[in-house]
């Protein structure tokens, strides 16, 4: 698929899939090797492009793959909900670690240290980073557009009755952003599971979907799996 640019000249995402390399605290794949792995691997496969966390994963992926890298810093600050990118210091580490494009928490939620979105989108965009908003929900996007984020990502879009189905990806969100915000590309995220999903999504108006969990996170797929024998074996159904 091709790149396109935003009204301004930026490079955006280029258009496709995107694979999130991310493994959680506690997970044996958290490992910067595993996840250069799964990266050459998305790479190999076609993938368009790479969303990393943490400073040394983002940096080795750079370093080893050719397609572009979201970066992102996961950091809890006391008194603040917001994690994802929430400071320009943490803004400073992932430009440091290579990613050309940083994805940041674009909601209304306080932020460490008084900072405000705007500073910490002007920050990034002084250092040449395109910026992606990971919004909550739709009504996240005009703030995250004056703030002067690049493209509208819908990362942290809880679960809800929208839902294509329990545990599925949510794309009444996508789509009303894709209508209210034409001149913005749509980052289509959040439980994206199967090949029909990422179809609806596109057809909802996304110009790229993540896929996160369904691809890398081979752990938590097997204790979900686990879990499931576990309560079919309780219920007595088993012979």
């Amino acid at each position: 698929m091709t790149d396109d640019t935003t009204t301004t000249g930026r490079l955006l995402l280029p258009r496709g899939i995107f694979i999130s390399c991310q493994a959680p605290e506690g997970s044996p794949l958290r490992d910067p090797y595993v996840m250069v792995s799964l990266a050459r691997a998305a790479e190999k496969a076609g993938a368009a492009g790479i969303r990393a966390e943490g400073v040394k994963d983002i940096s080795r992926i750079v370093e080893t793959v050719r397609i572009p890298v979201i970066g992102i810093r996961k950091k809890h600050y006391e008194g603040s909900e917001v994690y994802i990118t929430p400071t320009r210091f943490e803004v400073d580490e992932i430009a440091g670690a290579g990613a050309g494009i940083i994805a940041l928490d674009a909601t209304s939620r306080p932020r460490p240290g008084g900072e405000t979105l705007e500073e910490v989108v002007s920050h990034a965009k002084a250092l040449g980073l395109t910026v992606m908003a990971d919004l909550a929900a739709s009504e996240d996007a005009g703030q995250a557009i004056a703030a002067g984020v690049d493209v509208l990502g819908t990362t942290l879009v809880a679960a809800s009755d929208e839902d294509v189905r329990p545990g599925g990806p949510n794309l009444a969100v996508i789509e009303r952003l894709s209508n209210a915000f034409p001149e913005r590309q749509v980052i289509a995220e959040g439980r994206f599971a199967t090949p029909s999903d990422v179809q609806a999504a596109f057809r909802a108006g996304a110009a790229t979907v993540v896929v996160g969990k369904a691809v890398t996170d081979a752990y938590a797929l097997t204790r979900d799996l686990v879990a499931a024998a576990d309560t079919f074996a309780l219920s007595g159904s088993v012979g």
